[in-house]
């Protein structure tokens, strides 16, 4: 809550990468992979941030989502 919080004033940005799921998934690998905070999502996220800040090209964070494994379509987990 802290970082969405000060984000407006910190510069350059923040994107807050966390979880509050204790009890959600069996392990903190699935738990991280469901709330999108895993090492594949967490690249991403941190890629698209370049993107937006017109550091990286889209395609490189196409490729990326691509190589990762990552499914663009699924719900964002915070809607279930």
């Amino acid at each position: 809550m802290v970082p969405d919080q000060i984000a407006p004033w910190v510069p350059g940005g923040l994107m807050t990468l966390g979880t509050d799921g204790f009890g959600r998934s069996d392990t903190r690998a699935n738990l991280r992979r469901f709330f999108e905070v895993d090492a594949e999502l967490t690249t991403i996220a941190t890629l698209y941030a370049l993107y937006q800040k017109g550091s990286l090209p889209a395609q490189s964070v196409e490729e990326a989502i691509k190589s990762l494994g990552v499914d663009p379509e699924k719900s964002f987990p915070f809607y279930f």
